[in-house]
Formats: structure tokens, sequence, C-alpha cells
């Protein structure tokens, strides 16, 4: 616990404490009244105060705080990692804002799982008063440097956040260094990947901080050299065992080189480090799964719906995967209950498919192939209602599966074909998708029909590019409005799409019914694969089209951080055009 004042307290460094604004959360009275009044005997006036971390999240919402004292557990609810997971997907603090967690908590996995999510400081309880405002002063004045950035980053004016970090250098050079790490931040957000890039070169020319390295490896990696990525990953694990990024990062390498034995093994040591983590569990989990791997698959998920309760990063794919868990050990009735709850908490069309989905494969697992085979025959009826729209990949894949192994053959080749179109230069996902025509004892049929598909998407999406490029941009527009129809989550046509149309607006001026279709396009995108670098970029573009636009394009951008937060820096941000 906080323990009453045992000396004078540090004194304020010249700094005013009397108007910022302190949120104090912490599920005991007793803690917050001693924190409130250290605060007040800075000179504090404005404190507000949360007991829980949904009430937290409430006031996070609303009000930009200058400083946050957050204990790490809370009681029931969202604990302390939470929240500030939560605040910083919603993006709710200021570059400028301080958040100091304070805890009791010792052990590894919690100070690591807060960590991850980078609190200013992790102050062990018990703590006096002194100690307590001491390290606040410190990362006080540490963060005002980015106090000018504040204004820009509130606008999600990215690039402008960028290049006052850049003026900002020089006048505080002992912190260079934070500022250049938060300014390729800031140009990721923005889409300027090469310019990133080159602020993580000019740091690692100084130094060889790991947190440059990983961000390099990242763009390398998006931008396909998945090999250099893969050892600059390597390398910061070995020179820090518990840059947990990096493992991530490094699971992710291998994932995208069809390496899943490889990533297993990366992201279980991830795991055993941090394991807080619903995204990383998640992936464990997945990845456990693919391989045949059922002990630490079902701990995987199991512990992704522990932790994923109260987070903002909880996750259907736990339930679903771990449903498929009990289907392979035959406990098909705690299959069924989970199938029930996800499509109980999550709702949804698509949730509801998968379910279904997930649902024939329990059964065909467990042995009913009675059940098996009226769950196949209630999706090839799904799949023959044109006015559905088509799942997303993964579900397309479990659900060809399915109906491969219940007897039926014209609808899954279709699903898997339409699959490879949609996704025809991802080679690991089609590596996946030729396994699937293998296990139905279709391998050279298979073969060209994945050609085939392929070939197929490649003529359709360079026509429209030829179009473009050739200065035919009506046509090149209508053109892609075919495509997107045809292969409605093809990502490079997606992009492809929204750049025609921003061109031409650019060449030819401003126009709304253009505009409002790329903003349409783009968020779409973001609705079947949410975070991709690409969307924060052409969005960018729109914004700086006309004024109108830049209205427009900036209301779907705050609608966009607001259900996902920030782009992820993690993001991969490949170029289409």
């Amino acid at each position: 616990m906080v323990t009453e004042m045992s000396a004078p307290a540090p004194a304020s460094g010249g700094i005013d404490w009397e108007e910022k604004r302190y949120l104090i959360i912490d599920d005991f009275v007793g803690i917050r009244q001693l924190l409130r009044e250290s605060l007040r005997n800075l000179g504090a006036r404005h404190i507000d105060q949360a007991s829980s971390g949904g009430e937290a999240m409430v006031l996070l919402a609303k009000t930009r705080y200058d400083v946050v004292l957050c204990d790490y557990n809370l009681g029931d609810g969202k604990n302390g990692q939470q929240v500030l997971e939560e605040a910083r997907v919603r993006n709710l603090m200021l570059p400028s804002s301080v958040w100091l967690m304070v805890s009791a908590e010792k052990s590894v996995e919690s100070v690591m799982g807060a960590a991850e999510h980078q609190p200013d400081a992790y102050i062990i309880k018990p703590i006096t008063e002194g100690v307590l405002l001491t390290r606040l002063n410190r990362v006080w004045i540490k963060k005002q440097i980015f106090a000018e950035i504040d204004q820009a980053f509130a606008d999600k004016d990215y690039l402008r956040a960028a290049k006052l970090c850049e003026e900002q250098v020089a006048h505080h050079p002992l912190h260079a260094i934070d500022l250049l790490r938060m300014k390729a931040t800031l140009l990721l957000k923005s889409g300027e990947v090469d310019q990133a890039g080159a602020v993580y070169e000019q740091v690692l020319n100084e130094r060889e901080y790991n947190w440059a390295r990983c961000g390099l490896g990242k763009i390398r990696m998006a931008n396909g050299d998945v090999d250099a990525a893969r050892l600059m990953f390597q390398a910061v694990i070995t020179d820090n065992r518990f840059y947990i990024d990096a493992f991530d990062q490094l699971a992710q390498s291998f994932q995208l080189q069809g390496k899943t034995e490889e990533a297993f093994d990366v992201l279980q040591k991830a795991a055993k480090l941090s394991p807080n983590s619903v995204p990383r569990q998640r992936a464990l989990g997945q990845t456990a799964l693919k391989l045949g791997n059922i002990p630490v698959a079902e701990r995987a998920f199991r512990k992704c719906i522990e932790i994923g309760e109260f987070s903002v990063r909880k996750t259907v794919d736990a339930y679903l995967g771990l449903a498929r868990v009990c289907g392979q050990k035959n406990d098909t009735k705690e299959a069924i209950r989970l199938l029930n709850a996800a499509v109980h908490q999550f709702g949804g069309d698509q949730v509801t498919l998968r379910a279904k989905i997930t649902e024939g494969l329990v059964y065909h697992e467990s042995g009913d192939f009675r059940r098996a085979r009226k769950s196949g025959d209630e999706l090839e009826a799904m799949l023959a209602d044109e006015s559905r729209q088509r799942p997303d990949t993964e579900s397309c894949l479990d659900m060809a599966t399915l109906l491969f192994a219940v007897g039926v053959k014209e609808a899954p080749v279709a699903l898997l074909c339409y699959v490879t179109r949609n996704n025809h230069d991802n080679m690991p996902l089609l590596d996946d998708v030729q396994k699937i025509f293998d296990k139905a004892r279709m391998s050279e049929e298979g073969q060209e029909l994945i050609r085939s598909s392929r070939q197929e998407a490649a003529d359709m999406m360079n026509k429209g590019v030829l179009l473009w490029k050739t200065g035919k941009f009506i046509e090149a527009i209508e053109w892609m409005r075919v495509a997107r129809k045809a292969l409605p989550h093809n990502m490079r046509i997606l992009f492809n799409s929204a750049q025609i149309l921003i061109s031409h607006l650019q060449k030819n001026g401003y126009d709304a019914g253009f505009a409002d279709e790329a903003i349409a396009v783009l968020m779409h995108v973001d609705a079947i694969a949410p975070g991709q670098q690409r969307f924060a970029q052409l969005m960018e573009q729109l914004a700086m089209l006309a004024p109108v636009s830049g209205v427009v394009a900036a209301a779907a951008a705050s609608e966009y951080e607001a259900e996902h937060g920030p782009v992820p820096e993690s993001t991969r941000f490949n170029s289409y055009a």
C-alpha cells in the first residue's frame, strides 16, 4: 500500500501541477484517498477517481488526462493491464500524457504483460509519497517534449505530428531518441513506410536499439524480404531474450514462409515469457491446432478465453478453436456449449456461419457422420443462396474441408477457387488450399485449379491497372467495379481500385461521388482486414484532396479509430499499386 509521508515531499521542479487533470484507478478507497492527498500536496485540483476498470474506461473516453495512476489488480472486471491496453488501442492517451502503473504484483508475467503496453513507469507497492512524487516528476519532465505534438496527434494529423517531432529534436537533443521513435510510429500511421524506415536506419547508424531493429524488420517483412526480417528479429532476441515483440514478429515471419513448426516453437517461448496476451494465445492455439498438438491448443485457447473476458482484444476465434479441440477429444457436448456461447456473446451472421461450420467439423472429427452431413447440407444450401455474403478466407477453407469430408465436391471446389482468386499472391495460404485438395484426393486437379484461378485474378487486376496507367480513368474505374464485385476480398484489387479513384480525383478535380466510392472501398477493406497500413495512407490522400473530402475522410478515420484504435505498428503495410 501507499504509506504516509515520512519526509518532506520533493520539490515540484518548477512544474505547474495545479491545472493538470489526473485520474486515479484503484479498487481500494483508502489507496485512492492516499494517492489523491499525495497529488494535492503538489497543488493538483482536478482529480478524478475510478474504482474499477470499466469505470476507468468511461472516464478515459470522456477526458484527456495528463496523468493516470493505475493499480494492476482492480478486482472483478478489467485489470490495470487491460485498461492500459484498451487506452492504447483506442488512442485515449496523448503523447505527453503520463501513465504510472502502481502495483504489489512482482511476478514476471504481470510486469511483462503491463510493460508490453508501455506504461511510463511500473512502481511496486508499498511506496512512500516521496517516491511517488519523485517518479512522477522525472517522467513528467521527459514526456513534455511531446507537448507541442499533442494537438496534431489528437487531430489525427500524424504527418504534421511527425514533422513536429523532427523540429523538437533540435530543441531537445538529449531526448532525440524518444522523439525519433515517436516520429517513426507517426509516419507508419500515415502510411509513409519508406520515411519510417529511413528514421529507423538513422537511429541504427548511431546505436543498435532493439525497437528500431524490430521496426525496420517489420517493414522489410511487409515488403516481402522475410528472410532479412527474420534475421533481424532473431538478432533482437539474442540481444534481449525478454523483448517480446521480436518473438511475435519472428513467429509471423515463419508463418509467412509456411514454417508452421518453427512458428509454433517461437510462440510457445513467447507465451511462456508473457502469457497474458489475447492475440499471442490465439496465435499459439491456432498454430498448435494446425499441427495437431491438441494439449497445447487446448491450454492456449482456454487461456485466451480467460484473459480475453474483459479485454478489448476478446475474440470469437478462441471459442471456435477450443470447440475444434473438444471435437477431436470426442467431447461433443462441451464443443456445442462453446459454440452456443460464441453465438450468444459475439452475434452476427458471420459468427453464426462460422459456428455452423465448426459444428460440422466437430461432429465429423468426433465420428458423428450423420450430424456432420446434416451440417454440410445446411452449409451447401447457404452457399447456393446468392443473396448471402461469402464468408472470410479461413471460414471458406474450413467449410471446404467439411464439405469434402461429407462427400460434396462441386461446392468446396468453387470455394477453394474463390479463395485462390481473392488471395492469388499469398503463397502460404495457397499451400493450405493445395493441402485441402490433396486430402480430398484431388492433388493434380487442385494444382490446375489453383493455377487457373490465380491467372484469372491477375488478369482481372492487370486490366484495370493498364487502363489507369494509360490515362483511361473512367474505363479503369468501371472495370475495377466489376473486379470488386467478382473478387470482394482481393486486397490488391481493392487497394488498386481505391488508388485509381483517388488518382482520378487528383488529376481531374474533386467529385463527391468518386470520393464517397473510394471511402466505401477503403471501409470495406477495414471491415475484412482491419489495421492495413495502406488504408491509412490512402485515407490521408483523400483527406488532402478538398475540404469536403477531408471532412468525409476525417469522419471515416475517426469512426475507424473509435472502433479499432490506431493502426498498429506491427501491421503489414504492403504497397499494392
